[in-house]
């Protein structure tokens, strides 16, 4: 069976991501979107979920280019002077791993993010990082150590089966051999994940040929697509040329010929809780 989570990042990011969200769910093929709870949009964002139930919303851990849930006095070895994460994603990796007391302070805070996930009251769906900094083998390892506290069940493994460019096969060689040890590492701890993921090589370009492009190579197993979709109504950006790219991927998500895609793939729209839901059947069905 091919089966496809269809993810919406940054979740409480702006308005503009919100608004696609809701749409994306409601008139395309959204399956799930990856909540920001540091950021200031994130109670609308709440309320919209709560407006719909068969959205899975999960966590969008935020590391990096981003505010902290905690005050920034609490985490100095992680924050810039303006009080949020560092940009420079190297950077930020080799200081998460090699200083003892930042790594504390980064254990506090993904904990601070986890609890103000569930003070949402919404059921957590899944997990997974912003610019997919969970791969970060320290990071990756306390998430799964404080996420088994808060009933993470999901974990998103960030890697697209792709040849098709320099990057693709760059990624393939960087990230295949880890994704492949996070795959066996998650599946000790009994947390459902993604074989495949989608639209990581398409970034900012998920338009609707892509994605029809995408959707006619998805393979048999448990698949994600992901993006971030916004409105251009919702920003003071309207009209820049990342602001369109994201417009586009709002209304490919919404497309006809996307959803006919799906039918003529035989490909099943899920979010990870229906996944870990069947696995579950699955199991007693063998007992």
């Amino acid at each position: 069976m091919k089966q496809l989570i269809v993810t919406a990042d940054d979740f409480g990011a702006s308005l503009a991501i919100n608004e696609a969200v809701e749409r994306a769910h409601g008139d395309g093929i959204l399956t799930s979107a990856s909540l920001m709870v540091s950021e200031a949009f994130v109670e609308d964002a709440v309320e919209r979920a709560r407006r719909h139930s068969t959205l899975g919303v999960g966590l969008h851990l935020a590391l990096t280019n981003a505010r902290p849930m905690l005050a920034p006095a609490l985490v100095p070895g992680l924050v810039d002077a303006d009080g949020r994460f560092d940009t420079q994603l190297v950077r930020a990796g080799v200081r998460y791993f090699a200083i003892p007391s930042v790594r504390a302070q980064l254990r506090a805070e993904i904990r601070a993010q986890f609890e103000a996930f569930a003070a949402t009251g919404l059921p957590l769906d899944h997990v997974d990082a912003h610019n997919h900094m969970h791969v970060h083998p320290t990071l990756f390892r306390m998430i799964c150590d404080v996420g088994s506290e808060f009933g993470m069940r999901a974990m998103r493994v960030p890697f697209e089966p792709s040849y098709r460019s320099a990057v693709g096969i760059g990624n393939a060689i960087l990230i295949g051999p880890w994704a492949a040890l996070m795959r066996e590492r998650l599946e000790r701890r009994g947390i459902t994940r993604n074989e495949a993921i989608f639209g990581l090589n398409d970034t900012a370009h998920l338009n609707e040929a892509r994605m029809l492009a995408i959707l006619d190579r998805i393979p048999e197993g448990v698949n994600e697509l992901y993006g971030h979709p916004r409105t251009l109504a919702g920003d003071a950006g309207t009209g820049d040329a990342a602001c369109n790219a994201r417009a586009e991927e709002l209304d490919a998500l919404c497309s006809s010929r996307v959803r006919d895609a799906l039918v003529r793939n035989a490909i099943r729209l899920v979010t990870f809780s229906q996944v870990v839901q069947g696995a579950v059947v699955g199991e007693l069905a063998q007992t």
